[in-house]
C-alpha cells in the first residue's frame, strides 16, 4: 500500500466518526462520503503500518441509503459528518456505534434501544462560534474546513436558526467596513429557539470604541438580541472564550423556555445545543430516575441546573455539583426564577465535592451525572458509588468514555440496566447517550 495508489474495495463498515471502512486484502482503510455495501474506487492519501486513509475517486455503486447533501458547503465544511446519510441511516449508525463501544470498551452487551431522532432534523442549535479571518485584506467569517484552520465561507448553514445566519451575513458585512476589525477572534451567537431572545458575544484581543456603536447598531437591526457582551482573550491557542469581559447591552443574559420551567443563559453558561431535542433527553433521564417524590438526588456536572431543577419537583431534595462559577449562579438564579426551594448548588470540582458529601455521610437515593466529553475520573466514580444510591443516571456525549466509565461502575456493583441513545446532533456523527445504572442487590 502505498501514498496516492488508487485501489478498489466494498465498505464494510463504519469508523465511529463516521467514515467508511474498507479493507484491502485485510488491510484497513478509512474513506470519508463512502456508505454501508458502496463499492468505489479510492486513492490513498495517506498510509500508516496498520491502516490508511482515502478519498473517493469514482463511486461504482450507491446505496439506497445515500442521499444529496442539502447544505452546498458540506464537502467543505467540518461541521456535518453524515449528512450523505438518509436520516434514518444516520440513527441506525448511532445505535450501532453505541451498541460497539460498550462491546469494545466495557466488554459486555447491554441492552441499548434505537437512538431518539427528530421529526424535522434541521435548524436546531441555539449556539454558533463564528471564526473571524481575513484574506487578503478582505474580513472572512465561517466555520474552519475540516481539519484544518482554512475558514470557509457559507450564505446558510441549515443546522443553524435563521436568526444565525442572518446575523453571521450581518456580521461579515459590518466587519468588513470595520478599521478595528482586525482586533477580532470570533463571535458567539446564542439563540434561545423556544423564547426566541439572543444574545452576541464578541470575542476581540482587546477594547476599541468601535465594538459599542457595533453592539448599538446590532440591537437595533436585530430585535430578538437582548444582550451584547465584549469577551477579551489574547490567548494564543484554541480556547474561544477568554476569562474577562463586559456586557455592552442588556443584562449579559437572556432566558430560554423548557417544558414550564425558565432558564437563565449568560455567555460562558453551559446549555444543550438541541432544545428541541433536549425536553426528550431529560425526560429519559427523569424516567429513569423513577423519582416518586421522596428521592435525595445529588446532580454531578449540573450545569445551569436544568436536569436537577426539573428532578426537583418531584423530589424530596436536589444538590447540584458545578466547576463554572457563572453556571453555579444562573442555577440558583433559575431555581430562585422558578420557585424552587429544595435544590442546593456547589461550586466545585466533581471529584472534591463529591468526596466530600460521601465524607459527611450524604447517602443520596439517585445520582445523575452529565461530565463533560472526557467523561468521568476514578475519584468521582468512587465517591458517587461510596455513597451508595439505588440508581445513577449517566447522561453522556460521547459513548467511548461512557462505556469505559460504566465497566468501572459494573465492577463497583452497579449494573448497566438500560441505555437510550438520542440525537441530539443531527448529521454529526455525535450521538448523546442516557444510561441507568442500579445498584446490585
Amino acid at each position: 500500500m502505498r501514498k496516492n495508489e488508487i485501489v478498489q474495495g466494498k465498505c464494510m463498515d463504519y469508523t465511529n466518526e463516521g467514515l467508511g471502512i474498507v479493507k484491502i486484502d485485510g488491510f484497513p482503510v478509512f474513506v470519508k462520503n463512502l456508505l454501508l455495501e458502496e463499492e468505489a474506487e479510492i486513492q490513498l492519501m495517506k498510509v500508516t503500518s496498520s491502516l490508511g486513509y482515502g478519498r473517493v475517486v469514482k463511486r461504482l455503486s450507491d446505496s439506497t441509503e445515500r442521499v444529496e447533501p442539502e447544505c452546498s458547503s458540506y464537502r467543505l465544511c467540518g461541521g456535518c459528518h453524515l449528512q450523505h446519510m438518509s436520516y434514518s441511516h444516520q440513527l441506525e449508525f448511532k445505535t450501532d456505534r453505541v451498541k460497539n463501544c460498550f462491546r469494545r470498551i466495557a466488554h459486555f452487551d447491554v441492552p441499548v434501544e434505537d437512538c431518539l431522532g427528530m421529526s424535522s432534523p434541521w435548524k436546531y442549535r441555539n449556539k454558533v462560534q463564528i471564526p473571524v479571518g481575513f484574506n487578503g485584506g478582505r474580513t472572512v467569517l465561517g466555520f474552519y474546513r475540516s481539519h484544518s484552520h482554512d475558514i470557509v465561507e457559507y450564505d446558510e448553514c441549515l443546522v443553524q436558526s435563521d436568526l444565525q445566519n442572518h446575523l453571521t451575513q450581518w456580521m461579515r458585512e459590518e466587519l468588513s467596513a470595520l478599521s478595528s476589525a482586525e482586533l477580532f477572534r470570533h463571535v458567539l451567537i446564542k439563540h434561545a429557539l423556544i423564547s426566541d431572545e439572543a444574545m452576541a458575544v464578541l470575542i476581540v484581543k482587546k477594547d476599541h470604541p468601535d465594538f459599542k456603536k457595533l453592539a448599538q447598531k446590532l440591537a437595533t437591526e436585530f430585535p430578538q438580541i437582548k444582550t451584547v457582551v465584549l469577551n477579551f482573550n489574547d490567548r494564543i491557542d484554541n480556547v474561544i472564550l477568554g476569562d474577562k469581559e463586559k456586557v455592552l447591552i442588556g443584562s449579559g443574559m437572556i432566558r430560554e423556555t423548557l417544558k414550564d420551567l425558565s432558564f437563565g443563559i449568560s455567555s460562558k453558561s453551559f446549555y444543550q445545543i438541541n432544545p428541541y431535542q433536549t425536553e426528550v433527553l431529560y425526560s429519559k433521564a427523569l424516567e429513569f430516575a423513577n423519582l416518586s417524590g421522596n428521592e435525595e438526588i445529588v446532580d454531578v456536572y449540573c450545569g445551569t441546573g436544568t436536569i436537577g431543577l426539573f428532578a426537583a419537583r418531584s423530589a424530596k431534595h436536589v444538590t447540584g455539583i458545578e466547576i463554572v462559577k457563572e453556571a453555579v449562579e444562573d442555577a440558583r438564579r433559575n431555581a430562585e426564577y422558578n420557585k424552587i426551594s429544595n435544590a442546593d448548588f456547589i461550586c466545585s470540582d466533581a471529584g472534591a465535592a463529591t468526596q466530600m458529601l460521601l465524607q459527611k455521610g450524604i447517602h443520596p437515593d439517585v445520582v445523575i451525572v452529565d461530565p463533560p466529553r472526557k467523561g468521568l475520573d476514578l475519584k468521582t466514580i468512587e465517591s458517587c458509588t461510596g455513597m451508595n444510591p439505588k440508581r445513577i443516571v449517566y447522561v453522556s456525549c460521547d459513548p467511548a468514555t461512557c462505556a469505559r466509565d460504566c465497566a468501572i461502575f459494573h465492577s463497583l456493583n452497579y449494573h448497566v440496566e438500560k441505555v437510550q441513545p438520542v440525537d441530539m446532533f443531527p448529521h454529526t456523527h455525535h450521538v448523546e447517550t442516557v444510561v441507568l445504572l442500579k445498584r446490585k442487590a
